[in-house]
């Protein structure tokens, strides 16, 4: 299954952009293919994104594996922590 990060690439925040790069980092020192959405794009992305996780304030990071939504970057960094990763992305 594919992973989807939406991401934003427009980001005053150092944090956001710390979080969306950590992500991103770890998937690639796994080898693991994934494609981003950034919702800075098209404002229909970040409406998607909020709809899929089911939070109207929903900020990126989000992750997904196919239609199933994984979680945000505090519950990826949880499951880094606890050795959980490929059950986080629904590996």
């Amino acid at each position: 299954m594919a992973l989807t990060i939406y991401i934003s690439s427009v980001s005053g925040s150092r944090e956001l952009k710390q979080q969306q790069s950590e992500i991103l980092q770890f998937l690639d020192a796994k080898k693991i293919q994934y494609k981003t959405k950034d919702i800075t794009q098209d404002p229909s992305i970040k409406d998607e994104m909020r709809k899929l996780v089911g939070n109207p304030s929903a900020m990126p990071p989000q992750v997904f594996s196919g239609d199933t939504y994984c979680g945000d970057y505090s519950m990826f960094f949880e499951a880094v922590e606890d050795g959980k990763a490929e059950a986080f992305f629904k590996l």
